[in-house]
This record gives C-alpha cells, structure tokens and sequence, in this order.
C-alpha cells in the first residue's frame, strides 16, 4: 500500500513539474506553434490518412471501403509493374543517391578553398540546374530523336553513328540517361547546406589538429571538416535520398508515363498512374506507404553511417 501510494505522489510531482516547465517556456511554445500546427496537419495528419486508406478501397466516389491487406497483397504478388518500378526505384536510389552526395561535398569542398567572389560565382553555377525551370527541355533538346537532337548531330559529324538513335524510344537506354540527368540536376539544396557547414568550420581547430598529429588535408576532411559539419551532413543526406526516392518528374518529361516497356517507371510514377489517372486512392495510398517504408528505412541506415564520421 505505501510502494503505491509513494508512486502516485511521484506520478504527481513529475506532472506538477512538466506543467511548471511548460508554463514557464510558454512563450517558446506559443512561438512553435503556429509550425507545430502546420506541419501537424499538413504532414502528420496526411501521412497517417494515407496509411489508414492503404487498408481500403476508395475511388473517390464512394465512401472508403475497408478490405485490409488486400491493396499489399495485390501490390507485392500481383502487380509485376510495381516490381519493375520498385527495381528501377532502388537503382536510381543506389546509384544516384551516393554519388550525388559525394560530389554535392567534393565540388563544396573544392569550392569552399576559392576566394569569395569566385566562390559565390562557381556557387551560382553549380546550383544553378536544379532551379532552372527549363532543365527539361533543354535535355529533350540533347535527346531528341533525329538529326537535329544536339546528341545526335554531334555523333553523327564524328561518325560514331550511321543513323539517328531514338535515346528515350530505346529502352537500354532510358535508365542511363535518367541517372546522368539526375546527377547533373542534383547539385542543389544539399550542396548548399555543405557550402554553407564548410564556412561554419572553426579555423582554430584545424591548428589544433596540427598539434595532435594530423598531417594532410585528407586527414583535415576526416577528422575536423566532417564531424565539424555533421548537421549540414545530415540535412545533404535526407535531400538526397528524398530526391533519389521520389523520382518522377524527370522519367515523365523525357521518357513519358508509361515509359517503353516501362523502362522509366519509378514508384512515384506507378503512384501517380493509380492515385491521379485511375483514382483508386486505396492502391495508391499503399504503394505511398511502401515508398514512405522505404525512405525511412534509408534514412535510419544512412544516420547510423554518418555517426561514425571521424571515429
């Protein structure tokens, strides 16, 4: 009787202590609330909506329907276009994901040594691609299918082709020139949080590493630059692997939806043939849950690998 009323009064006095914390931080709360409240319901609330809908069948029409599995089992046994896309998914995802963050920090850490008017130039450069809003056309000039297509033109005049290549008609060659366009578009965001993690970088703990036995500029990187900037290492990487992950925009403009033989699909294309084309939101709110799976997977798998920078 004592050990339960010893822990009702524990019970009691932590509750008296979180609302004392929480009316003494009350300004902190009430300024965090408006994006508390925004994020809630644009992003957590949608989320578990579509987790709840993944268990449904629902055509917009009717009222949600509940079938429970049925959507994943369809989806993991049945639908070979789901296994192709997730297949091209996890290749854009391995090979464009780790590539296009190691170069978004070796171009930053090169660029970091120029003086700054340089620096903000060749900045301006690299970004530049993954804010132009004519990135696809210009690449669907490259491609384009005759004589006239840049790419085209020019292995023609060196004689490297006898006829035109339909590059997005022919399907060896879909994936390739989706991941070369998607490394050049990649250098965005991420490349601007190492930029700006690179000039956060105290210069006295570089003499300090000096002093302990670091010799080179590799050895710099490893053990004053990276773990230094593991934040902006940490925002690169969830950039990147939303980018990798959520590939669509690139496959449709250049490939078109469906691609030939499918060659292009991705899973966010797969997603928006069901969820905007057919409007079975319940298929399509599954497959979203398979994606969501995915990127978190990857994500806890990448944090894990970034905790041992500089060790």
């Amino acid at each position: 009787m004592s050990q339960t009323v010893a822990k009702r009064r524990q019970t009691v006095a932590r509750d008296l202590t979180l609302r004392h914390e929480i009316w003494k931080n009350r300004s902190s709360y009430m300024l965090i609330a408006p994006y508390f409240i925004l994020f809630f319901l644009f992003t957590v609330l949608p989320v578990l909506m579509s987790i709840y809908l993944s268990f449904t069948y629902f055509n917009m029409l009717e009222a949600p329907r509940f079938i429970g599995w049925a959507n994943y089992t369809k989806l993991l046994l049945e639908d070979d276009i789901f296994i192709v896309s997730l297949r091209n998914t996890l290749l854009f995802a391995v090979v464009t994901g780790p590539v296009s963050y190691m170069l978004c920090l070796l171009f930053a850490w090169i660029i970091n040594e120029f003086k700054p008017k340089l620096r903000a130039v060749m900045t301006l450069v690299f970004y530049a691609p993954s804010i132009c809003g004519n990135a696809y056309m210009i690449w669907n000039l490259i491609l384009t299918g005759d004589r006239y297509g840049y790419l085209n033109g020019l292995l023609l005049r060196l004689d490297l082709i006898n006829q035109p290549v339909l590059w997005m008609q022919t399907e060896k060659y879909v994936m390739p020139v989706l991941i070369i366009v998607q490394l050049w578009l990649s250098l965005g965001t991420g490349f601007l949080s190492f930029i700006a993690g690179l000039q956060t970088v105290d210069k006295g703990m570089y003499e300090a590493a000096a002093i302990d036995g670091v010799k080179n500029r590799w050895q710099e990187l490893w053990f004053v630059t990276l773990p230094a900037m593991k934040p902006q290492l940490m925002f690169g990487a969830v950039m990147q692997i939303t980018q990798s992950f959520a590939v669509a925009d690139i496959s449709i403009a250049l490939a078109g939806n469906p691609s030939v033989n499918y060659s292009g699909a991705t899973i966010v294309t797969h997603l928006l043939d069901y969820g905007s084309t057919r409007l079975d939101m319940g298929y399509a709110s599954a497959i979203a849950t398979i994606l969501f799976l995915l990127m978190v997977g990857t994500n806890k798998l990448v944090q894990r690998l970034l905790r041992r920078v500089g060790e």
